[in-house]
């Protein structure tokens, strides 16, 4: 320190600051870590007061530090005025006076654990459940000239699409309300359904129809779907009342049981699971609580029609189901009006064309399902998969041919479902849901592309029964390409595309007799040491009686081909 003291003051100057700049460079620099400001839920509505309401909730619920914590989520948001509505409506002063289990039921129906954008919105369900579990619905509305969506069929979005920074919000002009009503329940307190309900009365469906969830099952298991009828319906077939009703379809006249056309009348309309529109306009063939019975759909233009067919050239025109008033949620399923009354039809054996590429999992592909020069191949894991089953875990591959973009040949669609290392060891048993079947007898025809080595022999199951051929994989279409198509049906194959490709076969592999109509497990299982991919187009389950050869699927495209009659 002395010879310090004693250096020239410059010299001790310049000294001192070089020594005071190294202190400097050596304190820790506080960074900015954080490269997006954008307030998360809670922050967001703590700095907008027209939300102060549900802030509150979130706050007096214990939620407010899970809305603020990183995640996608979607919140509709009720305002100050939808708050205040709700507490005059559920008879309280104050947040704190409503019971904290109806708060929490309330504030969860608002959240879903995903970001969506009213983009993603259709005319039905949301597809993601609310945090309280059950779904939330959008539609849309004009009021006085003026557009907007409504969200339970009540509230009202004033304000879309808000980011904030783990979600996104909907302002929305009332409070969403729990389904706290069983079906029958919910029926019941329709007026204009009283007739419907004296009648699920008296079959013993209405104590069906009132039941909780069972949670210790699959919970969707355990919804039901009901399409009821009002008495406009009825008093338009001609039906006033309970006893005309019973007098037209009660041909045991003991209503209570099962075998009774009134009972089957009244389960007809009842569905398994929860079914939304949505979910309706999407599925052919609809089961019944009726045995065996099923009721076809299909959407024409926005509207969903019941057991609209042509039979024998002659169009039997359907029963719509009435949007605007359906879609309502009940504590244990889904109710739907219907516009018109209706009865069960008589169901002949129809053919069922499964495309084995058509599992909702890859339907979700968007960008690549079905879309020529997309990604000509994409692996997906069995863990993803509802309604196929497969031993060991490697996945299976949705695989592009030629005609949209892939290498594999022309099969319908332009697509097959590839199984790498088809044998023992890996994936040798593969077991599919088929659509709904009705019941008959059937040809089943399955669909590949053959290879001239490194593959084999595969045997086919349904439900749980072998069927009497094998399929040689080593066999494609080149094989039988000279034989006359009668000639080669009579042995067991066909070209079932057209135009025909050589490397697409089809085999024949047994008649199977479906007992019950519903959906079905298909298995393949392969019988040696595949070394190659294995390559499945459709499964075809034709009637016995019908001409097993036309239609042919479009070679690489989605509609059929007949040839013209001479």
């Amino acid at each position: 320190m002395k010879r310090l003291l004693r250096l020239p003051d410059l010299l001790r100057f310049t000294l001192v600051f070089l020594i005071a700049l190294v202190f400097q460079n050596c304190t820790e620099q506080k960074i900015k870590e954080s490269t997006d400001e954008t307030l998360n839920i809670t922050d967001y509505l703590r700095d907008t007061p027209d939300y102060s309401m549900f802030l509150e909730a979130l706050e007096i619920t214990n939620y407010a530090p899970f809305m603020n914590t990183y995640g996608t989520y979607t919140l509709f948001l009720p305002t100050n005025d939808a708050m205040k509505a709700y507490l005059k409506d559920v008879g309280a002063n104050s947040l704190k006076e409503v019971p904290l289990a109806d708060l929490q039921n309330v504030v969860k129906l608002h959240i879903l654990n995903q970001k969506i954008n009213t983009t993603s919105f259709t005319d039905g369900k949301i597809a993601t459940p609310s945090l309280y579990g059950q779904f939330l619905v959008t539609g849309a509305t004009n009021k006085n000239g003026e557009s907007s969506t409504t969200v339970n069929k009540t509230a009202s979005i004033l304000k879309s699409n808000v980011p904030v920074g783990n979600g996104v919000i909907h302002v929305i002009d009332k409070v969403l309300r729990v389904a706290d009503k069983t079906l029958a329940q919910t029926i019941e307190q329709d007026q204009s359904l009283s007739l419907f309900t004296e009648a699920l009365k008296i079959t013993g469906w209405y104590d069906v129809l009132n039941k909780p969830i069972d949670y210790t099952k699959n919970d969707i298991d355990s919804y039901l779907t009901v399409l009821a009828q009002t008495n406009e319906a009825f008093k338009t077939a001609g039906i006033n009342n309970i006893e005309e009703l019973k007098t037209k379809y009660s041909h045991l006249h003991e209503p209570l049981n099962p075998k009774d056309s009134l009972n089957l009348f009244v389960s007809y309309r009842i569905l398994p699971k929860l079914q939304y529109l949505a979910d309706l306009a999407i599925t052919p063939a609809l089961e019944t609580k009726a045995p065996l019975e099923v009721i076809s759909a299909k959407l024409d233009k926005d509207v969903i029609l019941l057991n609209e067919e042509v039979f024998n050239g002659v169009l039997e025109k359907g029963v719509a189901i009435t949007r605007e008033k359906s879609d309502v949620t009940a504590t244990n399923g889904v109710l739907h009006f219907v516009g018109a009354n209706f009865a069960i039809k008589k169901r002949l054996p129809s053919p069922v064309y499964f495309d084995f590429c058509d599992q909702n999992e890859f339907r979700q592909l968007t960008s690549v399902f079905r879309i020529p020069g997309a990604a000509p191949k994409t692996s997906l894991a069995k863990t993803l998969f509802k309604d196929v089953t497969w031993d060991h875990n490697d996945p299976i591959t949705y695989f592009k041919d030629a005609a949209r973009g892939g290498t594999v040949g022309f099969g319908w669609h332009g697509d097959c479902l590839e199984i790498n290392r088809f044998r023992d060891g890996n994936c040798q048993n593969i077991t599919f849901t088929t659509p709904v079947i009705i019941k008959g007898k059937y040809k089943l025809w399955i669909s590949y592309r053959g290879q001239d080595t490194k593959v084999g022999l595969v045997k086919v199951f349904v439900d749980g029964v072998e069927m009497s051929r094998q399929i040689n994989m080593l066999e494609n279409g080149n094989k039988f390409s000279s034989i006359e198509a009668r000639v080669l049906e009579s042995q067991g194959y066909k070209r079932h595309v057209y135009p025909h490709t050589t490397k697409m076969n089809c085999r024949l592999v047994g008649t199977v007799d479906i007992i019950t109509t519903g959906r079905h497990k298909l298995t393949l299982q392969s019988q040696s040491s595949f070394s190659a991919q294995a390559w499945f187009d459709v499964a075809e389950f034709r009637p016995i009686d019908m001409d097993q050869l036309y239609p042919q699927f479009d070679s690489g495209g989605d509609g059929f081909y007949t040839p013209p009659t001479p």
